[in-house]
């Protein structure tokens, strides 16, 4: 199945501990846990935060009992990351759980003594500063990486070919604000390279839409479907998750095939996701709370990287585009959407 592609490189962080020991429960000393959520909405069900809460309730912590938590939503607002990181310092929390490479940088900076659970952290956190190595973070930060090397991306170029045959080019849009900082490596590259050659190998006319805004692809979604035979890829960034509306109703406004990288997109009618299970990895970030409030230090707790892959597919949106998703297709997905 698709959602069990492994990555072999990745480290793993073994079994799950026990509850936090009766001795600190005897204390009275709960300790805080600080939670920065870059986009999703506030809610406590939201799944990746429902995720990260059943994590805590799987290894023995009761919030409001035996551990306290703070949630804070930054709602993509970068102005936001480096605000509630200071909170979360000054409220003196025991551990920090941070979503996404930029906010764990902005926790990085805040504090270098408060140990941090980065989610998600980059394709590669060593090259974009966060740890000092994958084995080995050292420093105060450690957590979960997104995938490295992007070889999975040229699936997106294959899935769409699959559920539209009639395609014969392909646009890859991307946040232009995810562009590297001078003097860092672009992480965007083995992600386009993967995706350009799965388009070349199938024959497709291969186009990179980089915009500011989503409205600023619009005149360009015009020509890539000009005859109704292009289709979309969209990658994912904090930006372009909190306006993910906006982007699925462009590609529907254009009818357009379109393939999400990101599971947000498929709560506002995407049509098709895959990549790595965001959830699960805020699942696994309980485990390296649970490892530090134990005592152990996070720049000795390997970087995991994602270990489950989901396709999600939305037959409502298929039927908008009149594609008929082939039952093969539809058999190899984690989930499919009436």
């Amino acid at each position: 199945m698709i959602n069990r592609r492994m990555f072999l490189c990745g480290l793993t962080l073994g079994t799950l501990a026990a509850p936090l020991n009766s001795e600190a429960q005897q204390t009275g000393n709960v300790p805080r846990i600080g939670v920065l959520v870059p986009v999703e909405p506030a809610s406590p069900t939201e799944p990746n935060v429902a995720a990260f809460r059943q994590g805590l309730r799987s290894l023995g912590y009761v919030e409001g009992q035996n551990i306290a938590v703070e949630y804070r939503h930054a709602h993509g607002k970068r102005e936001a990351y480096a605000e509630h990181a200071a909170e979360f310092v000054r409220l003196k929390v025991d551990v920090m759980v941070v979503g996404s490479w930029q906010p764990t940088l902005a926790a990085k900076k805040a504090t270098q003594t408060i140990p941090i659970v980065g989610v998600g952290m980059g394709g590669d956190p060593v090259h974009l500063g966060i740890v000092s190595s994958v084995a080995r973070p050292g420093g105060n930060v450690t957590g979960s990486s997104w995938v490295t090397g992007g070889e999975f991306a040229g699936k997106w170029v294959e899935l769409l070919k699959e559920a539209a045959p009639r395609i014969v080019r392909v646009g890859y849009l991307m946040d232009i604000r995810s562009r590297p900082a001078p003097g860092m490596p672009d992480e965007r590259v083995p992600f386009l390279a993967a995706a350009r050659a799965a388009a070349g190998a199938a024959g497709l006319t291969f186009q990179i839409l980089e915009v500011r805004e989503p409205r600023e692809a619009d005149s360009d979604l015009a020509r890539l479907n000009k005859d109704r035979r292009g289709a979309l890829i969209v990658v994912g960034s904090l930006f372009f998750m909190a306006r993910a509306g906006d982007i699925v109703n462009l590609a529907a406004k254009h009818q357009l095939p379109a393939i999400y990288s990101l599971r947000v997109f498929m709560d506002v009618g995407g049509l098709m996701f895959y990549g790595p299970n965001l959830a699960d990895l805020w699942g696994r970030a309980a485990i390296y709370v649970d490892k530090i409030l134990k005592g152990a230090r996070p720049g000795d707790l390997p970087v995991e990287q994602p270990t489950t892959f989901d396709l999600v597919i939305n037959l409502k949106a298929a039927k908008a585009l009149r594609l008929i998703v082939p039952e093969m297709l539809l058999q190899r997905a984690n989930e499919v959407i009436q």
